[in-house]
């Protein structure tokens, strides 16, 4: 069976994981036989109202708690996560990914990845086990092999300045429809757009059900 660890980064598309993209990743694993190792760093994030779209001022929770609302409560802190426990890494979207896991939502491709998750990333492609990004995700993804200066190819779909930013971190961007993926074989690393352009879950779960069969397949 395989061990595939899932990257969470809260709970809630403007201030942690896309919950759509976590459930589809998880279902479409657990419908595939997969052994599941969620995470999260343990550490604060912001709080956004998910009915006005507000930040809540002065409010803070827990990434690691919050994740555990996705997780039922079974989720490990990834600090203690290695390559070694796992076959493989998908991390889903959601602003979380952008503000938590690292801060590319305000620093562009100034930001800095949580040294956690990019020690994982790290070990995973050092390992040559297979890798998944979704929606925003593969932001932090750029930054960790661009910074590696590993020739690698990703997509966020088809957003023009983020696809910039991605190419200035060291990326070569490729374009995506929302139901299809892109495969960097060399690199084992699969992405897909997501909710960076589906209007709807459907248009998301395709897409993401095809790049977690990818990752599976690589193991």
């Amino acid at each position: 069976m395989a061990k595939v660890g899932v990257v969470l980064s809260g709970c809630g598309v403007y201030d942690g994981s896309e919950i759509h993209e976590a459930v589809i990743t998880l279902l479409t694993l657990d419908r595939a036989g997969a052994e599941v190792i969620c995470m999260a760093p343990d550490m604060k994030q912001g709080v956004v109202n998910h009915l006005t779209g507000e930040q809540v001022a002065g409010e803070s929770r827990n990434v690691l708690e919050e994740s555990a609302r996705i997780a039922r409560g079974k989720i490990s802190n990834i600090a203690d996560v290695k390559a070694a426990d796992i076959d493989a890494l998908i991390l889903p979207g959601g602003f979380g990914a952008a503000k938590n896991l690292c801060n590319f939502a305000v620093k562009g491709t100034d930001c800095e990845v949580h040294p956690e998750v990019a020690r994982l990333v790290r070990e995973i492609v050092a390992a040559k086990k297979p890798m998944a990004a979704i929606c925003i995700a593969p932001a932090l993804v750029s930054k960790v092999l661009g910074d590696e200066k590993l020739a690698h190819q990703l997509t966020i779909g088809t957003d023009e300045g983020t696809a910039q930013a991605l190419t200035a971190m060291g990326s070569k961007h490729i374009s995506c429809p929302v139901r299809e993926f892109v495969v960097d074989q060399p690199n084992k690393l699969v992405s897909t757009p997501a909710y960076m352009l589906a209007g709807r879950i459907s248009e998301a779960a395709e897409g993401i059900e095809k790049t977690v069969k990818a990752v599976l397949e690589m193991i």
